[in-house]
């Protein structure tokens, strides 16, 4: 079981403040925790008062390999939680492109495939023009008549 830090949402409508907590991936957000690290409270006042944290408790769980969310990682950076320590290298994103040979490949016949959907776009719009441009001629000729 992959065990989070993350936060669990607090306080009231436009009042919000955060639960710095630990706990199972697939427990719902505001759900059941292991173990509260500390408050993050955006509207504080002050820096200072914005985060209340227990960095030793911080630094053991991440140390056991509880995977912080990317917030909650800035917030340790911030608060010193690893420094005198390897931080551990981010989590990949989903839905992140990752260039491969396969992918180039891809990507180049997309690009063909734009590229001949615009000459195509091109020649209509040409043709539609120079049809505008004949059917006047011929009606200013039809007129002078």
């Amino acid at each position: 079981m992959v065990v989070v830090i993350r936060m669990k949402k607090t306080g009231r409508k436009n009042r919000p403040c955060y639960r710095i907590s630990v706990a199972e991936s697939r427990a719902p957000r505001d759900g059941r925790t292991l173990d509260t690290l500390g408050l993050y409270d955006p509207v504080a006042p002050t820096a200072e008062a914005q985060v209340t944290l227990d960095v030793e408790r911080a630094r053991d769980w991440v140390a056991r390999g509880a995977q912080p969310s990317d917030t909650v990682r800035s917030l340790f950076k911030k608060q010193g939680v690893y420094e005198g320590a390897a931080p551990r290298t981010p989590r990949k994103r989903k839905g992140r492109y990752v260039k491969t040979k396969k992918n180039a490949a891809r990507t180049a016949v997309k690009a063909a495939r734009a590229e001949g959907k615009a000459a195509r776009r091109d020649e209509r719009a040409a043709a539609k023009s120079a049809a505008k441009k004949a059917a006047k001629a011929a009606e200013a000729e039809g007129g002078a008549e």
